[in-house]
C-alpha cells in the first residue's frame, strides 16, 4: 500500500467523482496550483494508484440493460487451466467484470448483455471455450449503487 496524504486522498475522490475536471479545477479544490498537483497525480499514476480515466456509461441506453452474475466453479484448478480460462475471460467483451473467489464458488464474472437471447450466446460461447463443472447465473433486476472506492 502506498502512502497517501489528505491532499493525494482528496485528488482520488475528485478524480473518482468527474475525471474530466481540468487540473487547475483540481487544483483550486485541493489548495495547490496546478503543478504539484499535476505531479501528485503523476505519481498516483506512475506507482498504480490510478490505473487509468473512464467515462461511465449508461447500460440501458446502450441498448444493454441486463446484467448477469455468473458463478463458475471448476473441477481443474491446474495452472494450464486457470490460464486458458483467463485468456477466454479477456476475449469475451460481455464479461465486464471477473474475480476470482473463496469458498464454494472458484470465480464470478459480471455481464452485461441487451437481453436472454444474448446471454445464452455468451454462455454458449463461454462453456464451449473452457471446461466447467458448474455455471448459476442471477439476474440483476435493478442496480441499487455504483460508486467511487471509500477514500
Amino acid at each position: 500500500m502506498i502512502d497517501l496524504d489528505n491532499i493525494d486522498r482528496a485528488i482520488l475522490r475528485l478524480l473518482a467523482a468527474d475525471c474530466s475536471l481540468s487540473l487547475n479545477d483540481i487544483a483550486d479544490k485541493v489548495g495547490l496550483t496546478a503543478t504539484p498537483c499535476w505531479k501528485r497525480i503523476k505519481r498516483m499514476e506512475e506507482v498504480g494508484v490510478i490505473t487509468g480515466r473512464v467515462a461511465l456509461l449508461d447500460a440501458d441506453k446502450l441498448g444493454l440493460p441486463v446484467s448477469v452474475f455468473v458463478s463458475v466453479e471448476t473441477a481443474d484448478h491446474s495452472a494450464e487451466w486457470l490460464a486458458k480460462f483467463a485468456e477466454a475471460v479477456q476475449k469475451i467483451p460481455e464479461i465486464v467484470g471477473a474475480w476470482r473467489m473463496s469458498g464454494d464458488v472458484d470465480y464470478l464474472l459480471h455481464v452485461v448483455v441487451p437481453d436472454i437471447s444474448a446471454y445464452d450466446s455468451f454462455y454458449r460461447k463461454l462453456i464451449a471455450m473452457v471446461p466447467l463443472r458448474n455455471v448459476s447465473s442471477r439476474f440483476a433486476m435493478e442496480r441499487m449503487k455504483s460508486g467511487a472506492l471509500p477514500i
